[in-house]
């Protein structure tokens, strides 16, 4: 599929998006490489017939073209949701099995039934996609995406969510599916970005800067640059950060959990989870997707049904001795997928901050002066001061996310819940919130409590680790810690 722009410009209501001119031709796949700015979307979407650009042209050959990206997951979330049969049942609407859901695509059992073994999701044909983890989803979206047989597929972030060994799988399918299907690969990473492409675009804050062959790429000096412009930001965040540090102390254990157990009808994610949190400890929780990591972090936020049917103590009190959930959730800030998705409100992107001091998603009282003060900041070092009285829903995914970590962070909390938060991020958003998270661990002004399947996400500053690994004799997971990440 030949595919042209010219003179093109597109526009959402915070990002716009220039190409002079890219021809990208017949059977030629592309990397797209984004330094800051949230270009995937908007470009999956004008060459999906989704969205039209404001000026310029777009012209392709005829062809099926099929996006998968974070936003689409969002996009069939909502239908989910939308679709929810639990006030007429007496039983949890975990949504669309997995089955059902690539079927739906191309009514192809045999196909259906190959796309689930290729991309391991057999085991999960069954599962309802709301209970599914961040990997396994994107796993799925893949699985939709290649039932109706795309002659140009655009894939945004594809290898976001997934842990080492599926992502390893999923470089050796796409390497694979690159013979027969024309493609474009967006990742704000270096090293995500695939040997087999024929050619690279560079993009920074919304435009086309330079296309090139990927030798050319390899021996590019723009990284270096970015790195020491994060390095600048990430100054002004601390300073922040500094002058509205959490004053709360508590006694050991901050947080325990005692034989831990979480499972949904006959199917056990883990069991005999034992795991204790002191002052001044930070975490990386570890493992595979779909072993828990994400539901053991729920569990502590208190936002997961099961967290009391568990020997569960945090901030000194047993949980279920009477507390309620908004005395454990002020120390708390969280950043997650799964809040992501919640978080399908209409208020404005100040709104979004200033909900942190009230842990609600919207806004529904009056804040304090001070506090809209500090919310004001916040926007102004994230360069998102334009974007006050903006709808959260209008802006991109990557906006979006680093919003919410704002929303976490500005209420200083002795525990910060990192659950992979650089999920949506361009690379100069990435090393920003890294830097800072970094900083934040070293000086102790939080406590981190992280997740990432990406090695090169380390934070040297966390020392502590529990990490989920199989368990044969239930079939689901089980936890075990170490001192140091080494």
């Amino acid at each position: 599929m030949k595919i042209q722009f010219e003179q093109l410009k597109a526009e959402t209501a915070s990002f716009s998006l220039e190409i002079d001119r890219w021809v990208i031709e017949a059977r030629q796949s592309w990397g797209v490489f984004n330094t800051d700015g949230d270009v995937g979307s908007l470009l999956g979407d004008l060459l999906c017939g989704e969205s039209v650009c404001s000026s310029g042209n777009l012209q392709r050959d005829a062809g099926t073209v099929v996006q998968v990206s974070l936003v689409e997951q969002q996009r069939l979330l909502e239908q989910e949701i939308a679709c929810d049969n639990t006030d007429f049942q007496d039983r949890i609407d975990t949504g669309s099995t997995v089955c059902d859901l690539i079927f739906q695509r191309c009514k192809d059992a045999d196909l259906t039934a190959h796309l689930l073994d290729q991309l391991d999701l057999t085991p999960l044909k069954e599962s309802g996609f709301r209970v599914l983890s961040t990997g396994e989803t994107r796993r799925v979206m893949l699985a939709r995406a290649l039932a109706v047989r795309p002659g140009f597929l655009v894939l945004d972030e594809p290898y976001a969510g997934l842990d080492a060994a599926h992502r390893k799988s999923l470089a050796e399918t796409l390497k694979a599916l690159s013979k027969t299907i024309q493609m474009m690969v967006i990742v704000s990473r270096e090293e995500d970005l695939p040997d087999w492409i024929d050619k690279v675009a560079l993009f920074s804050q919304g435009r086309l800067e330079r296309r090139m062959g990927k030798a050319s790429w390899d021996n590019l000096p723009v990284i270096s640059q970015i790195r020491a412009q994060s390095q600048e930001q990430s100054g002004q965040m601390m300073e922040l950060i500094r002058n509205h540090r959490h004053t709360a102390q508590f006694d050991n254990p901050v947080f325990e959990l005692k034989n831990g157990h979480v499972s949904y009808t006959e199917k056990i994610i883990f069991s005999a989870v034992n795991w204790c949190i002191n002052n001044g400890e930070h975490w990386q929780v570890k493992g595979p997707n779909g072993c828990g990591k994400s539901t053991l972090l729920g569990l502590i936020f208190g936002d997961h049904p099961q967290c009391y049917s568990n020997d569960i103590q945090i901030f000194g009190r047993q949980r279920g001795s009477g507390e309620t959930i908004w005395e454990i959730k002020k120390h708390i800030g969280m950043v997650s997928s799964a809040l992501h998705l919640q978080y399908r409100v209409g208020c404005s992107a100040l709104d979004v901050i200033l909900s942190g001091f009230y842990d609600s998603i919207g806004l529904y009282q009056k804040p304090m002066i001070a506090e809209q003060k500090i919310a004001g900041e916040w926007l102004e070092i994230l360069h998102m001061s334009r974007f006050a009285k903006t709808s959260f829903r209008k802006l991109e995914y990557g906006q979006q996310r680093l919003l919410l970590i704002a929303r976490a962070l500005v209420k200083r909390p002795t525990l910060l819940i990192l659950d992979e938060p650089y999920q949506g991020l361009d690379y100069l958003g990435r090393r920003l919130i890294k830097n800072a998270l970094e900083l934040i661990a070293r000086e102790n002004l939080s406590q981190l409590l992280y997740v990432s399947h990406y090695q090169e996400d380390r934070l040297e500053s966390i020392r502590n680790v529990l990490e989920f690994i199989p368990d044969e004799k239930t079939g689901g997971y089980k936890a075990e810690r170490s001192d140091c990440l080494g």
